[in-house]
């Protein structure tokens, strides 16, 4: 009876212990195989002889692996681990010495990195064939087609424009965006010879606004046109700002209002008060909270990413385009893998999910 009851301690529970693949040296993965069932297991290392066993804790009887971190890089380890059932524990055996190693490349990640590659060199592939010369094809926006016919429009009233660049500062991406749309907009406006009023909320954005609009006027032949007082700083307070940008609204009466950038609680109050006013409006923003809003009160609003395809698709721009082309190409490819991968799990495609499997 003793020796049947030794063969189950020796046979019972046969564990393994290895370095964790593409990590940072600091965990060892323990996997185990075992006969019958048990309540749970009980995990035992011991460090550099494989003596003094200290338990490290315990997991469900159902598992078969189990992974040791916050461990030294390069120091021996050995392990046991202890089936219990309702009677008896059975031990396995000892498994090390095993050291954890540091990992300088993880292989599990080279899956993304390919497509990370993919897309950087599309992105440099378009840029080329923009400053070559080459027709890039970029899918038209309502929006922007409107843009022009807006300004066709105040011109035809004899009203101004009035364009708000959002409440951000020029370190943000939305107002980038919208100053390279800015320089279409005052092309078309010096060229018709309507005045255009750019309220900004940052010292900075007024600065950069100005040096835009000058140089936009000086392209069409109009340099006279520019008048630096059309574009003020208001203030940096967010409701305050608002409540100016209304009074010239209110006051000036433009035929066209534009907006475009980043914007929070105060999309509405503008949207309204443009409305109220009779002035065909145009929005966009990133902002998501804000969308509803400006396409509720608006007449037309590029939806998120369009403002940077506005830039873009106005500035004709060779990094612009050839960004936003290669950006395309790597969403398609994003969406291809997704797909696939939606697909390999229905029908069991192992070797694509392996593919994608972080699990070792």
């Amino acid at each position: 009876m003793f020796f049947i009851t030794l063969v189950l301690i020796i046979n019972g529970i046969n564990l393994r212990t290895f370095d964790t693949p593409n990590d940072d040296g600091s965990s060892i993965t323990l996997r185990w195989n075992f006969d019958g069932e048990y309540k749970a297991f009980e995990i035992y290392r011991s460090e550099g002889n494989g003596n003094n066993f200290e338990k490290l804790g315990e997991v469900e009887g159902t598992d078969s692996i189990f992974r040791d971190s916050n461990l030294n890089p390069n120091t021996p380890y050995f392990y046991k681990i202890a089936g219990k059932t309702d009677s008896i524990i059975v031990f396995s055996n000892i498994s090390g010495p095993v050291k954890p190693v540091v990992q300088y490349f993880n292989l599990y990640r080279l899956p993304m990195g390919i497509c990370i590659i993919i897309l950087f060199f599309s992105v440099l592939f378009y840029i080329n064939m923009a400053k070559r010369g080459e027709k890039l094809s970029i899918r038209k926006i309502p929006a922007l087609n409107a843009i022009e016919e807006a300004i066709g429009r105040a011109t035809e009233m004899g009203k101004p424009v009035l364009y708000v660049p959002g409440i951000m500062d020029i370190d943000d991406p939305q107002t980038i965006a919208s100053m390279s749309i800015l320089s279409r907009v005052a092309e078309k406006t010096a060229e018709y010879g309507i005045p255009l009023y750019v309220p900004t909320s940052r010292s900075m954005a007024m600065t950069m606004a100005q040096q835009v609009v000058k140089e936009s006027a000086t392209r069409v032949g109009r340099p006279d046109w520019y008048n630096p007082d059309n574009i003020r700083y208001i203030t940096d307070d967010q409701f305050a700002y608002v409540s100016a940008v209304d009074g010239i609204m209110v006051r000036e009466r433009p035929a066209t209002n534009l907006y475009l950038g980043t914007f929070y609680a105060e999309s509405l109050i503008l949207a309204e008060t443009g409305h109220s006013t009779g002035a065909v409006q145009i929005a966009g923003t990133a902002m998501p909270d804000q969308l509803p809003f400006f396409v509720a009160a608006c007449d037309y609003t590029l939806l998120g990413e369009e403002l940077y395809a506005a830039s873009a698709y106005l500035s004709q721009e060779p990094v612009q385009l050839g960004s936003l082309k290669g950006q395309d190409l790597g969403k398609l490819i994003f969406i291809t893998v997704v797909i696939i991968g939606v697909l390999s799990q229905l029908f069991n495609w192992q070797f694509f999910i392996n593919l994608f499997n972080t699990i070792e």
